[in-house]
């Protein structure tokens, strides 16, 4: 049960909303709504994405976030977070990105896994995740914030429950062309090297993503369960990122090296 009302989590989520269109970040939705609560955030993201589908957009998948300990330590919580990825998010590989069309844009090394059968229930292991799988392939995720990390009137941060609200602060996906099947590697010694303008900015192993990037999606269907969402057949879902976001300026190239598994390119502009 929300502590919100309807009417605060729609507008909340029409705030959101306008900061995305209008490239202009907001206050954090927690220094107005203190009481704020898990169950809270993610109806207003929901709503969020609801005005989103009712614009034309579609859903495609999730992304699952804050799976490393470090950034859990980071935002003083112990569990995942996720939010919903969009037909309007996706980007091929060497695509080139207008900067300006983003809040505050960061990038995250991760690994997406693509579905061929139905996920759904709350004793899902690594072993279900992996049947279900038609391949993975390596993927960017650009990550955005429309309210403010921390507000430059008072300097308040904004905490998890600002960052569920804001989707799980997801604003793209960037796809290798590479796929592989779940099993051909192991899948926790997955590495990657993210560049930056040809320099080393992030290096990461995918057993990060709670010891097995698979154990992210086990978590995202026991979540979903009780609402009565099944991950579908062709969804893709981000599995969780290895290395820390590195924010991103106009002009710069970034590079994910991953070995064997390929690599993506993107540039701002």
């Amino acid at each position: 049960m929300t502590t919100l009302s309807q009417p605060q989590i729609e507008a909340a989520a029409a705030e959101l909303l306008t900061a995305e269109h209008e490239r202009v970040q907001i206050a954090a939705l927690t220094r107005r709504y203190p009481a704020m609560d898990m169950e809270d955030a993610y109806a207003v993201q929901s709503a969020w994405v609801q005005r989103k589908i009712a614009g034309g957009d579609d859903v495609i998948g999730y992304k699952i976030g804050l799976t490393s300990r470090v950034m859990q330590r980071a935002m003083k919580i112990d569990t995942p977070d996720f939010g919903v990825l969009l037909q309007s998010m996706w980007f091929a590989n060497r695509s080139r990105i207008a900067h300006a069309d983003f809040t505050d844009p960061r990038i995250e090394v991760e690994l997406a896994f693509v579905l061929k059968e139905r996920l759904s229930g709350d004793n899902l292991c690594i072993d279900d995740v992996l049947d279900a799988t038609d391949y993975v392939v390596p993927a960017l995720e650009l990550i955005a914030a429309r309210s403010y990390r921390v507000d430059p009137a008072g300097g308040y941060t904004r905490t998890v429950m600002d960052t569920i609200a804001d989707n799980a602060a997801n604003a793209g996906i960037i796809v290798g062309e590479q796929h592989f099947a779940p099993r051909a590697i192991d899948l926790r010694w997955s590495g990657a090297i993210l560049y930056r303008n040809g320099v080393i900015e992030e290096t990461g192993l995918a057993a990060a993503v709670l010891d097995h990037p698979a154990n992210g999606i086990c978590w995202l269907a026991r979540r979903l369960a009780p609402h009565g969402i099944a991950l579908e057949p062709g969804q893709i879902l981000l599995s969780g990122s290895f290395t820390a976001p590195i924010t991103v300026q106009p002009g710069d190239t970034v590079w994910a090296d991953y070995g064997p598994l390929g690599d993506i390119r993107c540039q701002f502009t």
